[in-house]
Parts: structure tokens; sequence; C-alpha cells
């Protein structure tokens, strides 16, 4: 149910005025008089039933929120210049937009027709109900109180809720599902803990009253480019990681007159237009691009990759890059293998994952360790790494919900504060709501979201016989440009021993780095090495 927005009503100070006044006329043709001056198109034969309404809503607010549905469901909305669209502006100067207050299905009238010539009375009006200011004020901070009540309640029960999930008591925790499902309908679902609690509840629900699924269910691959499209318009946390890397990567092409960037999920190429420009501009002229592009294949038969590749190509002849284009389709990362790529030893290498690594990791460490291990043999001059900067890969359930709780509750705050409009915002929060549900439903192979800390990478990628490569002023300062241009106050980058994060106030949300092979015999020294990763000396192609 969509928020209710008033539309145009007089303010509550002047409806007050009118409402005194009226209590000193005597005859209802001067009553009507006053009104009409005022600007109420309202007889005084419908006060008494305005009146009614109104102790009706205040009612409503005070004592019974579920009350307000049948309350919205029969009134009759008059237009905006009518006696009742004071109820409105009561409820718009103090930004009552629970969403339960849907007039959608109001009946709206013009009251000149809705009341004929012959309901004119005689009968004295009466003494206006209406409360006084302050008591509505009173009332609405009731309201706003019990709401977020209300919020708080519905985190201590989602918490309460995964500690039964954890202890394996799923009839106790489908019990709170219904609990949290009643106590939503008191809090605003479109913004802020209601809308977040929704999406947990919905993930909660699915784990506990759906049969585990052995596949991550995350929606086709069509769905999920086209979420991740939305999400990369909506927000500024993508063009970050694309930006971020590309200025990394662009320095790191320095000097080399065939570069091969390979990219572990090409998703529309929306990440490589920027560096095809960038190459073009570069002093000497630019030099032969190769992009390798992994990504799903096509349910429908179409090679989607050479589409893409064919858009990036002909973007290059425009600027005068040199560029060739191969497609690499596979399902998961971990089904390409090097030989694949078709790496030249006279190219300058660059390995590109943006939120891509994480699904690697698991129970099974081989998976992780095979990929760093082969990467590392193709001796890239760079690789770029974006991931979510959140540590939704721990064992324990309980432990992980409440980090994913906090952790999305930031995100969704920052999209709402990036102002984005309906219905681009419903998608990009689609792509989100997916993630949330993965980490929440899913277990063992099918939980590919597994979200580690920047921390985490630093240890695993050393160990893996890579050392950090500083991202540099240039990266920082764009980063901060980008901000600027595509985001809302609150916001941030900041700087840690050379990698960059954005986040949303003090939370970074999103963390990139940029790592180079380290010389063999210092990946030597390093293989003391607690997280299982290959011995490098083998040749893993």
């Amino acid at each position: 149910m969509e928020p209710y927005n008033s539309g145009g009503g007089v303010s509550s100070s002047a409806s007050s005025s009118s409402s005194s006044s009226a209590t000193s006329i005597t005859k209802p043709q001067e009553m009507d008089g006053y009104l009409a001056e005022a600007g109420y198109k309202v007889r005084s034969s419908d006060l008494r039933h305005v009146a009614q309404r109104l102790e009706r809503l205040e009612s409503v607010m005070v004592n019974s929120h579920d009350d307000l549905a049948q309350f919205a469901s029969d009134a009759v909305i008059y237009n905006p210049s009518d006696m009742a669209s004071w109820v409105d502006s009561l409820l718009s100067a103090s930004d009552f937009n629970a969403p339960d207050l849907d007039f959608a299905d109001a009946i709206m009238t013009d009251p000149t027709a809705a009341l004929p010539a012959d309901t004119w009375s005689d009968i004295p009006p009466p003494i206006s109900t209406a409360a006084p200011p302050m008591q509505n004020h009173q009332q609405i901070t009731s309201f706003t109180a019990m709401e977020e009540d209300s919020g708080i309640r519905l985190v201590q029960l989602l918490v309460t809720c995964a500690e039964s999930v954890q202890r394996g008591d799923l009839a106790l925790a489908g019990s709170i599902i219904e609990t949290m499902h009643a106590l939503l309908t008191r809090v605003n679902t479109a913004c802020g803990i209601g809308k977040v609690a929704g999406y947990f509840i919905d993930a909660l629900s699915r784990r506990v009253f759906t049969p585990r699924s052995v596949t991550s269910d995350g929606g086709s691959a069509h769905e999920n480019e086209l979420l991740y499209h939305y999400f990369y318009e909506v927000c500024p946390y993508l063009k970050f990681a694309h930006f971020t890397a590309n200025q990394a990567i662009h320095e790191a092409f320095h000097g080399h007159d065939c570069v091969h960037v390979i990219d572990f999920n090409l998703m529309h190429g929306l990440q490589w237009p920027a560096l095809i420009q960038a190459l073009a501009l570069r002093p000497g002229g630019p030099p032969l691009l190769r992009l390798t592009g992994i990504g799903p294949p096509s349910p429908d038969g179409r090679d989607s990759l050479r589409e893409i590749g064919l858009g990036l190509a002909e973007l290059a002849r425009s600027v005068n890059v040199r560029f060739a284009f191969r497609g690499v389709a596979a399902s998961r990362l971990e089904d390409v293998k090097p030989w694949m790529l078709q790496v030249s030893p006279k190219e300058a290498v660059a390995v590109n994952s943006i939120m891509q690594l994480h699904r690697l990791l698991g129970s099974d460490s081989t998976r992780i360790e095979m990929t760093l291990g082969w990467i590392r043999n193709l001796n890239p001059k760079i690789v770029t790494v974006v991931e979510q900067e959140a540590d939704h890969n721990k064992p324990g359930f309980l432990e992980r919900f409440t980090e994913a709780l906090y952790y999305y509750s930031n995100m969704f705050d920052s999209l709402e504060a990036c102002g984005a409009m309906q219905p681009d915002k419903t998608l990009a929060e689609m792509y989100i709501q997916r993630e949330i549900c993965n980490v929440v439903r899913c277990e063992g192979v099918a939980r590919v979201e597994r979200h580690e800390p920047l921390a985490k990478w630093r240890t695993r990628l050393e160990q893996a016989g890579f050392r950090p490569l500083h991202l540099g002023s240039n990266a920082y300062k764009q980063a901060s440009m980008l901000l600027t241009l595509f985001s809302a106050e609150g916001c941030r980058v900041e700087e840690k021993e050379g990698c960059l994060t954005i986040g949303w106030h003090s939370r970074p949300l999103i963390a990139a780095s940029a790592w180079q092979v380290m010389p063999l015999p210092e990946a030597t020294a390093t293989a003391t090495n607690p997280l299982g990763i290959v011995n490098h000396s083998a040749n893993l192609v």
C-alpha cells in the first residue's frame, strides 16, 4: 500500500481559526457565507459529519493503527478546497506518511454535486469538536512514538527469530514471523526500518516455510543483469567501483602498447566505455585494447556477450582505439579455465573482479585457491578487486543475520537519500533484496553471497602471492568527485592503507583495492597459510 500524500489542503492553522469562528454564527445562511469566504465548500448542515470524522481520526491515530485502513476504505474525500482537507492538512503537516493511509478506494466527489439544493437546513450549527492544535500535536506525537516503538520491537523480534532458526526451533520462528507480519502494519514500510524489516521477514519466511533449495534461486541471468543496471543507475556504489578500478587499470597500462582486460562479470559492459575513452586520450596514442568478458550463457540462445562486444567495438572505432573482444560464457566463475582467456605473453594484463570473488568462498576452499592461483600465473600487471565491506560469511547464522541487518539498513538509508525516482528505485532495491534473501535463506553451495571485509581479503590475497598496490591520489579525487555528482550528503569516501571505501556516514559499504603479483621468492616466504592457499610453484594451468 502506497503512502498517502495530501493534495493541497489548507494549513491546520487556518482550519483551526475557521472552526473557532464558526461557533459564534447562529444562522446557517451566515455560517455558509463565512465558510465560503474562507474557501470551504461545505454546507453548515454537513459540519456534524465532518466533526464526527475528525473525532474518529483522532481516536484511530492514538488508539488503533489497524482501524486506520477501515477508516480509509469508507471515507468520502471531497476536492482540496472543502472542509475535509483539514484532515489532510493535519497529516501532511506532521509527515504522517504511514503506508496504511492509502485512500485509493475513496470516493472523489465535487461538493456541489454531492450536496443537492434541498440539503440546506435551518438546524443551528454544532459546536466544533475539532481538537485544538496542541492536542492534535500531542496525538500525532503519540502516534509517531507508537511507530518508533513498533520499529524497535520489530528489530528485537527479528533477532529473536534468527536465534530460534539457529537453534532449529522452526515452530517458534514461524510464530514470531506471524507476529512480525502483524507488527509491520504499524510502521511505514515505504522507507526506514519498516522497509528493511519487510525484506528480512520475507527472507526468514522463505527459510522457515519453504523447502531448502540446492541452488541459489537468485532469478535468471537476464533478470540479474537488468537489476544490476538499475542498481548502477540509482546509487553511487557501482559507479565508484567501476571508476576506481578503471583509474587503477589506466595507470597500470602506462607505457604499454598492447593491453588485455579480463572482466569477471561483463554485465552489459557498463564499466568499459569510460576506460576506452581514457585510453583514446593517452599521450602518444592509444594502445591495442583486448577485452575478455565473462558472463552467463543467454537462455534464449543468443550470443549476448558478442552483442555487447560489438557495441563496445563501435565505440572504440569512433574514438580511434584498436579493439578486440572475446566473450567467455560461464554460469560460474570456477568454471572458467585460463586457456579460455587466450592471454599472450606480450600483453599487459589486468584482471577485474567487481563483487565476484566472494562467490567462490565456502566450506570448499579449493575454489578460491585455484582461481587465485591461475590468476597469479597469468602474471597480470594489476588485479582490481571490489567487494562489499561486510562479513556475511560467518558460520553462525545469528551472527551473520545481525551483521546483514545492520549492513543493509545502512544501504537502504543511503538509497533513500539518493532521491531516485520510481520505478528505478524499486528495481534497484530488488537487486539488494535478492542479496538479503540469499544471505538469510540459503546454506551450503546455494549461499553465494559470502561477503567478507577488506581485512580478510588482504590476508587471503597476500597469502596467495599478491601484494597491495596503492590506488593513489587520482583515484581518491575521482571517487570524491563522483560522490559530488551522483550521491546525496552522507556518502563518504575514505582511504585506508592504499585502498578506498565508500559508505554511508561512518559505515563503509563497498571496498576497492588493487593488487600485483609478488616476485616468487617473496611469495614463497608468505606460504605459511592458514587459509590453505595453493603452492604457487606448482603449474595450475
